[in-house]
């Protein structure tokens, strides 16, 4: 967790949490992949960060291409085979825990590490 001086621990992690919500929901913007869509074509606000079934192809064939995005919440596979600390680095290098970039259509970001912990942080709070 980041320490923000003169807070308490729930007051600090408060305010990583909402720093968390806000990159994840409106810089990353994860949930337009991650959330399943309702047959309106809206964001499914009961399945946030699920996981879903991708809305877009490629014109061209692409290699690793997935056709999934996988669910974000702590009960979901990704974080059952990375863990926190794995998606941290990811958040921050790219990489997953082999090395490798991650499929497309993810891309690979380099936030801080500052940052990458918010974002996990909020993850955390997804059920």
């Amino acid at each position: 967790m980041v320490m923000i001086a003169g807070a308490s621990p729930a007051q600090d992690n408060a305010g990583v949490v909402e720093r968390g919500k806000y990159l994840a929901e409106n810089a990353i913007r994860c949930q337009d992949c991650h959330t399943p869509k309702t047959e309106t074509g809206e964001l499914d606000k009961a399945k946030w960060m699920k996981g879903a079934t991708l809305d877009v192809t490629p014109l061209k064939t692409i290699p690793k291409w997935h056709k999934t995005a996988p669910d974000l919440t702590p009960s979901g596979t990704l974080w059952k085979r990375w863990g926190p600390a794995a998606l941290v680095t990811f958040l921050e290098t790219g990489k997953g825990p082999k090395g490798n970039p991650a499929d497309p259509p993810m891309p690979a970001y380099h936030l801080s590490h500052e940052d990458a912990v918010a974002v996990v942080e909020y993850l955390k709070t997804l059920n």
